[in-house]
């Protein structure tokens, strides 16, 4: 074992590909060794898969990391970090895997440098279990940016399961001024619209998308916009947006061989309407997020709706790199209050 070196039981809460990205993160910023053991272990197919692989070696790339153990499926992996030096990156997953999981792990470490970065990050853009772009561009970022960071995001091309194909761009600038994110109030709705993408399916499947998720929330159907996009393969997307004050929420049904339209819109309308019922200021998802950005930076307080694995795996691992506080208290059964001391 090295000298220092931090080890992390994979397995651990959640036990998936987050306990990864996290501590992978946090060890490029701090200058930590880490070793990760028993990846994914409870998994149907445990160890790394090709997303995990990419953003383990882009994060290697970026800090001119030395590794070992990095191969798919592999269960244990060592990541020993050098410095961080920003520059034009681009990396490919070579399947239809998360590129916002990658680009997640990527933005801490880019912005911690000392001058500005472009990362290109080639594959899925619209996946289950993982964040879409569109919730990256208009949910998490400008938190983050609220908080000191200063990154833009662009897609380029959409990418769907199974074919991929897509591709995503960051341009990231060193943070400068950190500033403590305050999330108790959401403030006065501001707006609400609905887009649903398709790529080389017909139209119809996003008109009845939009009929059932405007039949059931306010939201008028001149809000609503259908895209047809280029792509190697079929795909369908359609995402609810909530504008508030102080916060954006994005809400996604992403479509599937032999499920109903009506069935994926209403999925995106019961997560819609469990986050409005609740008051909380952020959804579940968004929760776990923010902890590793307002840890690194200037702290500060949030509310959500659930206090999820995913949430209490990474407050775990974050305490294991840094020396923060990070504290829960439980409002009400939909809420929750979340306070990051650094």
């Amino acid at each position: 074992m090295i000298k220092h070196e931090i080890i992390i039981d994979g397995s651990i809460g959640e036990g998936g590909g987050q306990v990864l990205r996290t501590s992978i993160s946090l060890s490029a910023i701090t200058g930590k060794p880490v070793r990760i053991e028993n990846i994914r272990a409870g998994r149907k197919k445990p160890g790394l898969m090709r997303q995990h692989l990419t953003s383990i070696k882009a994060a290697a790339e970026i800090c001119a990391a030395e590794t070992h153990g990095l191969e798919l499926r592999s269960n244990a992996i060592s990541f020993m970090p050098g410095e961080i030096e920003g520059g034009d990156y681009r990396f490919d997953i070579g399947s239809a895997g998360g590129t916002v999981l990658v680009a997640q792990t990527i933005l801490p470490i880019l912005s911690h440098a000392k001058t500005p970065s472009t990362a290109t990050i080639l594959g899925g853009t619209h996946n289950m279990w993982a964040p879409t772009f569109d919730y990256l561009e208009r949910a998490f970022l400008p938190l983050f940016n609220r908080m000191g960071g200063r990154t833009s995001a662009q897609l380029i091309k959409y990418g769907f399961v199974p074919a991929g194909g897509g591709e995503i761009a960051l341009a990231v600038k060193p943070i400068q001024e950190k500033q403590a994110l305050d999330l108790q109030e959401r403030g006065e709705k501001t707006g609400a619209n609905i887009i649903a993408v398709l790529a080389n399916l017909k139209r119809d499947i996003a008109n009845r998308e939009i009929k059932a998720i405007t039949k059931r929330m306010d939201i008028d159907k001149s809000q609503a916009e259908i895209l047809h996009v280029d792509g190697p393969g079929p795909g369908n997307a359609v995402s609810v947006f909530m504008d508030y004050e102080h916060v954006t929420e994005v809400f996604i049904g992403l479509g599937q061989h032999g499920v109903r339209a009506e069935a994926v819109a209403n999925s995106v309308v019961v997560a819609a309407r469990d986050y409005i019922l609740s008051e909380a200021c952020v959804g579940p998802h968004m929760a776990d997020q923010l902890l590793l950005p307002m840890a690194l930076l200037a702290g500060g307080v949030f509310t959500t709706s659930d206090m999820t694995e995913h949430t209490r795996t990474n407050i775990e691992i974050i305490k294991h790199f840094l020396s923060v506080k990070i504290s829960t208290k439980q409002l009400a059964r939909k809420l929750w209050e979340i306070r990051v001391e650094v």
